[in-house]
């Protein structure tokens, strides 16, 4: 389903300043739209959640192994100046549906040396909340390096993380279909986030109901800093 020459489109953006990042639309085919949308998993909390082939269909489990693969990894690598990045182990994690808590400006751990993420939302509604924001401070969701990105099928966003790779979006709650592939350090480092998302997807199954709560106070500006 990638194909990464889509990634030389016209309308790709690659920039590497104030942080390395790329942001380009139609990297899915449009034939392939109703059978992600089915065999998407269900799940019955919000946040993202450690990919398991089990929660998924065929077609997502096809388009997780294209992201992982050498072919998409290195291509990706290219466009953010990291040399090799298909050597690195990944870890990929799926988001449903988010709730208002979700989006604080962050620069990502220090473990990961990149993250992609491609988006699988049929439409999105005429609003600026969730829709993700490439920032230049810590301390402003409306200090952005180019116009947000909205969360629509085929959309993918890649940056390279740094000590200032700043990004979020305005508190949204709802439905926000998206896959992420992280390439970090090491192995360990993908076991323990693998760990501590299970336990978070327990935890969300158990109290989400508490986590809508405490999210629905959250700034616009908040952030979580590494």
């Amino acid at each position: 389903m990638l194909n990464t020459e889509s990634l030389n489109r016209d309308d790709t953006v690659v920039l590497h300043e104030p942080f390395s990042f790329l942001a380009a639309s139609g990297q899915l085919p449009d034939s392939a739209q109703g059978m992600l949308d089915s065999d998407f998993p269900r799940y019955a909390s919000a946040g993202f959640f450690p990919y398991e082939p089990a929660d998924c269909g065929a077609s997502i489990n096809q388009l997780v192994d294209e992201l992982t693969g050498p072919a998409f990894s290195n291509a990706i690598g290219a466009r953010l100046g990291i040399e090799g990045l298909g050597n690195f182990p990944t870890l990929i994690t799926i988001c449903r549906t988010l709730n208002k808590r979700h989006g604080t400006i962050h620069t990502d751990s220090q473990s990961k040396i990149a993250t992609a993420l491609i988006y699988l939302n049929e439409s999105w509604p005429e609003t600026s909340d969730g829709c993700l924001r490439f920032l230049r401070r810590a301390d402003s969701i409306d200090d952005m390096v180019i116009p947000e990105i909205r969360p629509v099928y085929g959309n993918l966003v890649a940056f390279r993380r740094s000590s200032n790779s700043y990004h979020g979006h305005l508190p949204y709650e709802g439905e926000r279909r998206v896959i992420q592939v992280a390439w970090l350090l090491n192995e360990d480092e993908k076991l323990r986030k693998t760990r501590r998302g299970k336990f978070s997807r327990l935890f969300k199954k158990l109290f989400g109901a508490i986590d809508r709560r405490i999210g629905a106070r959250r700034k616009n500006n908040a952030s979580h800093l590494d």
